[in-house]
C-alpha cells in the first residue's frame, strides 16, 4: 500500500468496529494474514476478534522463555478455548543459556537501556523476524492501542511496518481499557495480570517490535 492508500484506509476505518477492521484486514491479505500475541493482559480480545473472522489464522507467538507460570497457563487456556493456530518461535538461546553467557538478564531500567536492547534483539526480535519470514504475511494484525505509550499514540489503525515489511493493522487502536474489559465480559473471555516483559522497564518503552531501533538492530544482526 502506498502512503496515500494508508491515509485513505485509516479514514475509511476510523468509525468501523474492531471486527469490521479485522474483516477488512483479512480480505486485504488475500490469505496471508497473521495475528501476533504475547499473551499479555487483554490479548484475548484481539485473538477472539481475529479467530471470529478466520478460525485458522496463524498466531505468531515468541516465547522468550521468561514468561511467568500464570502466562503459560493463560496461553494454554486461550489456545484450547479458541482453538488457536499457534506458531511458536523460540530464541536460539534458552533463558539459562543466555544468562550463563551474559551474567544474567539485564534489569529493565533506563540506566540499562543498551543492555536491554541487546537482550531484546537476541531473545525477542530475532525469533520474531524468523517467524515473519517463514509465515510471510502481507497483513499483520496486532493489539496495539494508542493509550499504551507515546510511540504507539503516533501510529494509527493501519500503518506500514518497515521493520518486518508488512502492513500492520491494529483493530482496537482507539479502544480504552474499559472497552477491552467490556469485550472480555461480553464474550466470557479470561484475562491475565501476572504478565512480565523482560525487555521493558515499564509500559512506556518499546521492546523493539514496533520501534525504529528494532529494525536497525535486526539489520545489524
Amino acid at each position: 500500500m502506498t502512503p496515500e492508500d494508508i491515509i485513505q484506509a485509516n479514514e475509511a476505518l476510523r468509525d468501523k468496529s474492531p471486527l469490521e477492521v479485522v474483516r477488512w484486514a483479512i480480505t486485504k491479505a488475500n490469505g496471508r494474514a497473521i495475528v501476533s500475541t504475547n499473551f499479555r493482559p487483554y490479548e484475548a480480545v484481539i485473538l477472539h476478534l481475529a479467530n471470529e473472522e478466520q478460525p485458522d489464522i496463524p498466531v505468531l507467538w515468541v516465547d522468550h522463555g521468561y514468561n511467568r507460570a500464570a502466562t503459560y497457563t493463560h496461553a494454554e487456556e486461550l489456545k484450547s478455548l479458541l482453538k488457536l493456530n499457534i506458531k511458536a518461535y523460540l530464541p536460539k538461546f534458552t533463558a539459562a543459556h543466555y544468562e550463563a553467557l551474559h551474567g544474567g538478564m539485564p534489569e529493565p531500567t533506563r540506566e540499562n537501556e543498551e543492555a536491554i536492547k541487546a537482550f531484546s534483539t537476541i531473545m525477542k526480535l530475532e525469533p520474531f523476524q524468523r517467524g515473519m519470514k517463514e509465515l510471510a504475511p502481507t497483513v499483520w494484525i496486532t493489539a496495539l492501542r494508542k493509550v499504551q505509550n507515546p510511540n504507539r499514540a503516533g501510529l494509527d489503525i493501519v500503518s506500514s511496518d518497515e521493520n518486518f515489511n508488512s502492513i500492520k493493522v491494529s483493530p482496537v487502536f482507539h479502544w480504552s481499557d474499559d472497552d477491552m474489559e467490556a469485550y472480555l465480559k461480553e464474550h466470557n473471555l479470561p484475562n491475565e495480570w501476572d504478565y512480565f516483559d523482560p525487555a521493558k522497564g515499564d509500559e512506556k518503552r518499546e521492546c523493539g517490535l514496533h520501534a525504529s531501533w528494532g529494525g536497525e538492530a535486526i539489520a545489524e544482526k
